[in-house]
This record gives structure tokens, sequence and C-alpha cells, in this order.
């Protein structure tokens, strides 16, 4: 690992055009658990699986269940940036990093200061009704009980994308954009298993492909630089 560090430290110092693409991983270093990591507790506490009251029909059908789930598992107010989200924000500082994606909702990047922060998959952070399309902050969600309703009677919804919703057109777009120029890409704490978010790496062309992972991905063999740790850790040592 010793190696593979030195030599993502030499990509880093080299570079001013790098792009981080990133997953729960990331997050889970703050105290923010994969809720794909199933461990006892959804069965014992909730009748169905994450990825089924994460879905647009669930949220449609049974939105007081849907806001059981997720003021529980999807909202982190406490949680703070880590080593990772601190050291990405500051390579943006120093004109290396152009742009993070990610596939998380916490707003933790931006909380770090990071300010180019492509979400994929929306944020928390941000609600609006269904019916006026009014936006509110998530205390909309945090401060009522039940399903959020607007002042016009519409119900709030969290600015996500749920299953069985498209992502935006103009964010995947976006990101393209940085992937296809960039001179290093970091892909890190994701597994690369969720789609249509995973399969923008393929538009990468370049030869400095990094993979910051606990565990192995479909595209370990096409790395460059392929590090198995924590991503906090990692770009730490760097």
């Amino acid at each position: 690992m010793d190696d593979a560090i030195s030599t993502l430290r030499q990509w880093i110092e080299e570079s001013e055009n790098i792009v981080f693409f990133g997953g729960a991983g990331v997050s889970t270093e703050s105290g923010i658990p994969d809720f794909r990591s199933t461990d006892g507790l959804y069965s014992q506490k909730y009748a169905y699986p994450p990825e089924t009251i994460l879905s647009h029909t669930f949220f449609m059908k049974q939105p007081e269940e849907f806001y059981r789930f997720y003021r529980d598992k999807m909202v982190a107010l406490d949680a703070q940036p880590n080593a990772a989200h601190r050291r990405l924000a500051e390579w943006e500082r120093q004109g290396k990093l152009k742009a993070v994606i990610t596939q998380n909702i916490d707003g933790l990047h931006q909380r770090a200061g990071s300010e180019k922060v492509l979400e994929l998959h929306g944020s928390t952070l941000r609600n609006y009704c269904m019916n006026c399309k009014k936006p509110s902050g998530i205390e909309a969600v945090t401060a009522s009980e039940g399903v959020p309703r607007c002042n016009c009677g519409g119900i709030i919804r969290p600015d996500v994308v749920l299953y069985e919703e498209g992502l935006d057109s103009s964010v995947i777009q976006e990101s393209v954009k940085y992937i296809s120029k960039a001179d290093v890409l970091i892909v890190g704490g994701t597994s690369l298993v969720v789609y249509p978010a995973a399969g923008l790496v393929d538009y990468y062309g370049g030869s400095k492909l990094v993979l910051i992972n606990k565990g192995a991905t479909h595209l370990d063999s096409r790395a460059a630089l392929h590090i198995n740790g924590k991503i906090g850790e990692v770009l730490s040592a760097v």
C-alpha cells in the first residue's frame, strides 16, 4: 500500500485536473451507515427492506411509513465531515480538484468546504412541496411529525432521487463533462454497483484511474492504482 500511496501522492502533486467520484463509504467514516449493509435492525423495526421503502411507489402509497424510516435512517444532521471530505476540499482550494461527484445525500462535502459538488442522488437538506413547488430546508421534515405538509396543503418531499426515479439529466451531463476531461479520476468509497451513477466512470479515458475501496469492484483490473482501505485514512496519508 505504501508504494501505491506514494504514487498517488505524486500524481496529486503533478495534476491540476483531478475529479473525485464517491459513494456511501465516504460518509460511513462520519458515522452514517450504509443502509444496504443489513444489520438486523431494519428487520426488527421495519416491515419492508430499505430499497422498498425508498422507492417512488412506496413513497406515494405509504408516505407516513416512508417518513418514519427516512427521519430515523436518512437524516444525519449531527454527522461531521471526516478526513476524506476535508482533504478533497483542501485540494479544491489549491486549484487541483475540479469537482466532487457524489452519490451521497448528506451535504458533508459542502460542510467541509467543497464548492463544486455534483449530487447525483440529491440532498436531504433540500425539500419542496409537491403541489406548489415551494422549496424548504431540512427543518420542514425534522420539525414535523408524520407526513410533512406545506402551507398550501401539499406534501413536502425530499429533493432526493428515490428508487424508480431517474437522475437529473443536467447533473449527469455536467458529471460526464468533468470525468471525461479529468487527468486523475479518484473513485472512493463505492462498490460501483448502483447504476446509472456507477456507469459514469466509463466516460473516463485517461490513464490514472484510482480506486480506493474496502473490497473488490468490477473495475479493479482497469485501475492504474487500487488501494484497499478506508478512504479517509488513505487520503490523509497522501
